[in-house]
């Protein structure tokens, strides 16, 4: 397609050619509104001079008689402009006056009428109009007077001069600016149709180009890249999944068939068979929690989680969470405690207990105090579960005092399989924080690491429930010692 065929496709040159045509039609029946207002204008003018001059003549016919007619009629028609004037017998003969011919029929009919004459004096013998009344005076004569409609007809001219003008400069103006907005707007499309041949052909990075002027085209574009960047992320996202299951699955599946080889070469008999199944089981689990861990990151991250949002009160969560895992954390030599105030959120309940949990075994495997030295005895320490209303957000919280992550480390932290030099050494999959931020995230919160010095508080900040009345008292509920 030429670029002419282009531009006149355009929705921006289509819609300036119906706009010509609106803002045509109003200049048209502007100026004709103009020239009829006009037109009636110097009619009534000429109308109340006529009825004027022909009561005054009548008025002398009624005191000085037909010789006092003439004798006006003759003085006045002698001046320059002068209006027409013709008296004739009741026969149809003229008498006095200024006109030497009339249309057929004009002196036969009473009252006004338009008509074309020509003076006495008229030497290019062409027929002009004018607008005329005849009246009929006593004894039958008949009394013409009348004005030339000149002066309407140069008007009428000016105006269709005016309104071809006009509509010529619109024509040629519009066009010129459809023209100019069709070209501008094609440039933009064309900008965002190269950009968008080069994301289909892999290049994800590419952005549509966003102006200054903040119109409808740029919306788009903005809104379009934030779609873009959610796609991108989300590829990103897909391609590092694949890549840490080659790598991080990869371990275990191979521990998983030694293990099973070696079962086979090396057992003597029931019992060892056994053991070798048991360990393949618990190895199994472990993958099982793995890819469980992983697909709840990506249900949460694409936002498929988003159809199951209830009104709950997340205290409620914090203290199911506790009650669950404080045994755990005894067994530790750890003192898990819960406080809660009434934080109504609405959200996926199981996805934001599974994250609370998840923060919570950190807090356990990773949260115990150092001792100062070897001969130091070990002490019991505390790990802190918190429900709080902060604005309009709820703050789910779990501080420890132990080891902590360095500030530098923390944004590497919550990347999937990520395990920090400290933890290598613990059991784990490196999934329980990458949980936690896509589920912030997909509640339009986000997950929050800082220092307990010592230790990490690991919080969930999440939107809260609007309209909900917040009571002002906190429950404290510690664990037995």
């Amino acid at each position: 397609m030429t670029a002419f065929g282009k531009l006149i496709r355009t929705t921006a040159f289509r819609l300036t050619l119906v706009y010509l045509f609106l803002f045509g039609l109003f200049a048209a029946s502007l100026v004709a509104y103009f020239a009829w207002t006009t037109r009636k204008l110097i009619t009534d003018q000429i109308t109340t001079t006529v009825e004027a001059e022909t009561a005054e003549i009548e008025d002398i016919y009624g005191r000085r008689g037909l010789r006092g007619v003439v004798f006006t009629l003759e003085n006045r028609a002698l001046r320059p402009g002068a209006n027409l004037y013709l008296v004739t017998t009741p026969a149809g003969q003229a008498v006095a006056g200024n006109v030497g011919a009339l249309a057929p029929g004009v002196m036969s009919k009473l009252g006004w009428s338009e008509t074309f004459y020509r003076r006495l004096d008229d030497q290019e013998r062409s027929d002009h109009r004018a607008l005329v009344r005849v009246t009929e005076l006593s004894s039958g004569f008949r009394l013409l007077v009348g004005r030339d409609l000149e002066e309407r007809r140069r008007l009428n001219k000016v105006v269709r001069s005016a309104a071809q003008w006009s509509v010529l400069i619109v024509v040629v103006l519009g066009l010129g600016g459809g023209v100019f907005a069709a070209r501008r707007v094609l440039r933009r499309i064309d900008a965002m149709t190269g950009t968008t041949q080069r994301i289909m052909a892999g290049d994800l990075s590419g952005r549509l180009p966003v102006g200054r002027s903040g119109d409808e085209l740029d919306r788009l574009a903005e809104n379009l890249n934030a779609m873009l960047e959610r796609i991108e992320a989300l590829m990103s996202g897909m391609k590092e999944v694949s890549d840490n299951i080659a790598h991080d699955l990869k371990t275990p599946l191979t521990r998983l068939r030694n293990r099973a080889e070696e079962a086979l070469a090396r057992a003597s008999g029931e019992s060892d068979y056994r053991a070798a199944l048991e360990r393949t089981i618990e190895e199994s689990d472990g993958l099982i929690r793995t890819f469980n861990a992983l697909l709840m990151i990506a249900r949460a991250e694409a936002g498929y989680a988003s159809g199951d949002m209830t009104d709950f009160d997340a205290a409620e969560i914090a203290r199911d969470i506790h009650e669950l895992y404080e045994p755990l954390a005894e067994d530790d030599d750890l003192i898990l405690k819960v406080e809660a105030s009434p934080c109504p959120v609405r959200g996926n309940r199981e996805l934001i207990s599974q994250a609370l949990a998840n923060l919570v075994e950190n807090a356990i495997k990773y949260g115990k105090p150092e001792p100062a030295d070897d001969a130091a005895p070990v002490i019991a320490a505390e790990l802190w579960i918190e429900a709080r209303r902060d604005g309009d957000q709820v703050l789910l919280s779990v501080t420890d005092h132990g080891i902590g992550i360095p500030e530098a480390d923390r944004k590497h932290a919550i990347e999937r399989f990520v395990r920090l030099e400290a933890s290598r050494t613990l059991p784990g999959s490196g999934l329980g924080l990458s949980l936690a931020s896509a589920v912030a995230r997909l509640h339009g919160g986000e997950l929050r690491l800082a220092d307990a010095e010592p230790g990490l508080r690991a919080t969930l900040a999440i939107p809260a429930r609007t309209g909900e009345g917040l009571a002002s008292a906190t429950t404290l509920e510690p664990a037995p010692a």
